[in-house]
């Protein structure tokens, strides 16, 4: 008995030690204030809610009981939250002053305080609330045999109002159990705009009932029908997120015109055709905007579109309109001199200018990609800030001159998930630089940022794993205080960020089993695992150059789909490097050259593997690079052998091959380090 009552107090003072460093928390709230005490769950634990709130609250406080119920086990007693004050004698008493609206710049602040027997969410409007229960949920510790809470105090509100994803339905359609979970982890995540692209030259996804020819023609049997799009946008509504449709316009249209190519701008001897494309890029169909029936099939289609979509934006686009049939449209030409338009610019902001009515008909304003923005074009637009570097601009210097030029915008340059870049560039990515130059109403016309999931290279099966866990980074970026900026910390917490996502059905842990499976022909898959830990997709398009390898209908169930951005013993193998050339110990010798022999055995297990799969064929070359590699640098660290430079470098650079699988030696640079 003596011995059980020792164990069960260093069990108590260890859960009273918990350090703020230790705590999983993302977005990293704004202050935080950890005591020394802890609050005990069982399963009479239960939640009351007070105030004047939206229904949304009890549907919210009734996923997170279950979701801490799946977690621990306990069987709670208490079912479901159907009305205030049900339960006066609750543990967690959540108050809402008042029902939230779901729109830009609503109170989304919290005050979530936890002591030994009771806990409180204190909240402006029922979003606060929410915001609060996600916090509570990554609260929770665990010792060898119970659940509980540290006793603290946090004070939190969002950093910026707009903090969104896009997910592009158009190239490959994403059915609607996709964009739920989706919407399940976002709102995880505090995130609060889902924008939804709908319509590219890809297929067109919208039922319109007036207008069937659109989904009969440009959708390959694949949209949404209005029925499933109300039901999304009240599921976002439930979990406190906008949702904001996008239809490109005027390019990007090649699905529209196929359906109604008589408003197209293609000079034809013959009848004008247009068609679906299966392959990515950018085309030329364009809507002609000199053309009346433009605008009234436009605005026959807002007025069946913008009613679902109760929310007050309304994306249009805009974006990579090259012109060309503009320019050999005599017509076109005509027009552009009639209304004393200077260029394709004026043109298609005066086609812009058309629409505002349109949309403002149904209590929308428009936001467009941000080739909108002309010195024409009206101040109430939202501009979304999507090009830098990568299209030869400054990174971020379209957002600075929107809100420069008086216009509201947000950011998306930086937080291309689909470019394949590694968590960091997204994370240290600031909406507002530290070296711009804006005045305090100038900062006040960024709004925000979003995550922007282009699904040229994604279906279904591994989108997750291109938006998670990345994306949480970004959400913390735009939540959380400017200095919140630790890499370590990041990478720590991403850790069990990523596993949590589980829970709410996010499939970028076990979607990627699937796919080795398929890979290694339903043979062992931990030697192509151990692989796909150190090899990352082609980054930034190269994938598929020129969008011309991969079509719309090609096999996206190979190594690169199985591989993330941020291939998991990364970041291990780089900090196992740096701590050995630092201080190179006979421990930090063995961390390194564990991944050495590790990757030895792991291509030796690949070429057994290749005999009954063929799949695994374009693999090797890349993999017997790297176990050469490690076979010398073994003999020079372990055996202190001298190797030859030229054969060294020689092996590195074939790690640095980027010709086979559509993937890279994500441990490259860590590897030139050693050398």
């Amino acid at each position: 008995m003596k011995y059980i009552r020792i164990l069960l107090f260093f069990a108590f003072v260890s859960n009273a030690q918990i350090q703020k460093e230790q705590l999983n928390l993302m977005p990293w709230p704004q202050n935080i204030n950890l005591t020394t005490g802890t609050f005990a769950l069982s399963k009479k634990f239960k939640v009351n809610i007070t105030g004047n709130p939206n229904p949304r609250i009890f549907i919210g406080a009734t996923n997170f009981l279950r979701r801490l119920d799946g977690r621990t086990g306990l069987f709670l007693e208490q079912s479901f939250l159907t009305k205030v004050n049900e339960s006066p004698e609750a543990e967690l008493q959540i108050n809402c002053v008042r029902n939230g609206k779901i729109e830009i710049n609503e109170d989304e602040s919290y005050k979530l305080t936890i002591t030994s027997n009771k806990i409180t969410i204190n909240a402006t409007s029922d979003l606060g609330a929410l915001h609060g229960l996600e916090t509570l949920l990554q609260l929770l510790q665990n010792n060898s045999t119970s659940y509980y809470f540290p006793t603290v105090e946090i004070t939190d509100s969002p950093r910026f109002t707009w903090r969104g994803l896009m997910i592009d339905g158009a190239r490959h359609f994403q059915p609607v159990d996709v964009i739920k979970r989706n919407l399940d982890a976002m709102a995880s995540m505090k995130m609060n705009v889902f924008h939804w692209h709908l319509a590219d030259d890809q297929g067109w996804r919208i039922e319109m009932k007036k207008h069937p020819k659109l989904t009969e023609l440009a959708s390959d049997g694949s949209y949404y029908t209005q029925e499933e799009i109300r039901n999304i946008v009240k599921y976002a509504d439930e979990r406190g997120i906008l949702v904001i449709p996008e239809i490109d316009v005027p390019g990007h249209a090649s699905a529209f015109l196929t359906a109604y190519p008589e408003v197209g701008s293609k000079v034809s001897d013959g009848k004008v055709t247009y068609e679906v494309q299966r392959n990515s890029g950018i085309f030329n169909a364009t809507l002609d905007p000199s053309n009346p029936k433009t605008y009234q099939l436009l605005s026959e289609i807002f007025d069946a579109v913008c009613p679902l979509f109760p929310g007050a934006y309304f994306h249009i686009g805009g974006d990579e309109n090259n012109g060309k049939e503009w320019n050999a449209n005599p017509k076109i030409q005509e027009f552009k001199k009639k209304y004393n338009l200077a260029n394709n610019h004026d043109l298609q902001t005066y086609f812009n200018m058309q629409l505002i009515p349109m949309l403002k008909k149904h209590n929308k304003r428009l936001m467009g990609w941000e080739e909108i923005m002309t010195e024409n074009m009206s101040k109430d637009a939202i501009i979304h800030a999507w090009r830098g570097t990568n299209e030869g601009l400054s990174s971020g210097g379209s957002l600075i001159k929107a809100a420069k030029s008086g216009f509201k915008t947000v950011l998306s340059n930086g937080y291309y998930i689909d470019l394949m870049l590694g968590v960091e560039k997204h994370y240290l990515n600031d909406p507002i630089p530290k070296n711009s130059i804006l005045t305090p109403e100038e900062k006040t016309r960024i709004l925000g940022g979003e995550a922007a999931m282009w699904s040229e290279l994604v279906t279904p099966l591994n989108i997750d794993s291109r938006i998670w866990p990345r994306t949480a980074a970004i959400a913390e970026r735009l939540w959380s205080n400017e200095d919140v900026t630790d890499l370590n910390s990041l990478h720590k917490r991403l850790k069990m960020i990523s596993f949590r996502l589980e829970e709410l059905g996010i499939t970028h842990l076990r979607n990627k089993e699937v796919i080795l499976r398929n890979i290694s022909n339903n043979q062992k898959t931990a030697a192509l695992n151990d692989f796909s830990n150190v090899c990352e997709p082609l980054k930034i398009y190269t994938r598929n150059g020129g969008g011309k390898k991969y079509r719309m209908h090609s096999p996206l169930t190979l190594f690169a789909d199985a591989c993330t951005a941020d291939a998991l013993d990364v970041f291990d193998f780089d900090t196992a490097v740096n701590n050995y050339l630092e201080n190179k110990s006979q421990e930090n010798q063995i961390l390194v050259t564990n991944f050495f022999k590790k990757w030895i055995t792991m291509n030796s297990d690949l070429i057994g593997l290749s005999s009954n799969a063929p799949l695994v064929q374009p693999l090797l070359p890349l993999s017997k690079s790297l176990s050469d590699l490690s076979q010398q640098l073994l003999l020079v660290i372990e055996k202190k052998q001298t190797a030859n430079p030229i054969i060294l470098n020689d092996l590195l650079e074939q790690c640095n091959s980027k010709k086979n699988a559509d993937v890279e030696l994500a441990v490259y640079n860590s590897l030139k380090k050693l050398l």
